[in-house]
């Protein structure tokens, strides 16, 4: 390994970019590098995404709230593009101080509400609206516990994995192994919750399915890092069948185009701010009218 005979100093300084893809966007302070007013729509939820795991959970819950009648769930996608810095922006700081999508600003009430970390905006529109959160305190706590399983365990999964695996500068085999253990023990978990129960919290499909699903659903289907060969994803029949069931759901299908700025241009709406929008502005229709 070539960093081996790394001794780390008494004090460490912030003395040069880290490297790897996301090194122009890493640095150890907080709060706003420009200034930059968030646009607001006229919908009730503002919502400030992109198209990651994380920010598919939120849309993915929308989506399943209209799908259910819920008008108060309409909501404006804002797309934030974190390669450019987007959410250093004074405005997203405002409504996010930790600088990450997805943020949410309820504007159904007399006062806004601000609501950051993705599992938090899950909870607020569960209680909110009173879906996808069971009330009986044993299956609420289950879901709960599930929710706050992914919360934890992602960081292993993105940060750890994800980062020496695909976007690190140079292949350490330690920092590698390390976290591939991890996430294949991860993967176990669910493989062997989800053999016993149709869904993590029980026979209902709920958050905790909805945080999940983007993360471990992508991994398993080869979709995330590339590292599905490596990982052998296919051992994780449980998880596989879940997963492929959860994308039937006419809410995800919608939900994972939302905020997308990857891919095919026809699964990318890379902004929201009607239902009528995932039929006349994803990416390959505004590109086919730029053109003619």
């Amino acid at each position: 390994m070539s960093d081996a005979t790394y001794t780390p100093p008494a004090v460490w300084t912030w003395n040069k970019e880290s490297g790897g893809r996301f090194a122009a966007i890493n640095r150890p302070i907080a709060g706003p590098t420009k200034e930059h007013v968030l646009p607001v729509g006229k919908h009730p939820m503002q919502l400030y995404s992109l198209g990651t795991p994380n920010g598919v959970k939120v849309t993915v819950m929308l989506e399943e709230l209209l799908a259910l009648g819920h008008s108060g769930a309409e909501y404006d996608a804002w797309l934030i593009n974190i390669g450019a810095g987007d959410q250093f922006g004074s405005g997203f700081v405002d409504i996010n101080p930790n600088s990450k999508i997805p943020a949410l600003l309820d504007r159904s009430g007399p006062t806004p509400i601000r609501v950051f970390e993705s599992g938090a905006i899950l909870i607020h529109l569960a209680e909110k609206f009173g879906e996808f959160l069971p009330t009986e305190p044993a299956a609420r706590a289950e879901c709960l516990s599930w929710l706050m399983w992914q919360m934890g365990s992602a960081p292993f999964l993105g940060g750890g994995f994800g980062h020496f695996y695909a976007y690190a500068p140079i292949k350490i085999e330690y920092a590698i192994d390390r976290y591939a253990m991890e996430v294949k023990r991860q993967l176990d978990v669910l493989d062997r919750r989800l053999a016993e129960s149709e869904y993590l919290g029980g026979a209902d499909y709920t958050i905790a399915d909805m945080a999940v699903w983007p993360w471990y659903g992508a991994l398993v289907k080869g979709v995330v890092y590339e590292a599905g060969e490596f990982l052998q994803v296919a051992e994780y029949k449980n998880v596989i069948r879940w997963t492929d069931q959860i994308a039937e759901r006419s809410a995800v299908k919608r939900g994972r185009m939302v905020n997308r700025a990857q891919g095919d241009p026809s699964s990318q709406l890379r902004e929201r701010h009607d239902a009528s929008d995932f039929d006349l502005r994803t990416q390959d229709k505004l590109d086919a009218g730029a053109a003619g």
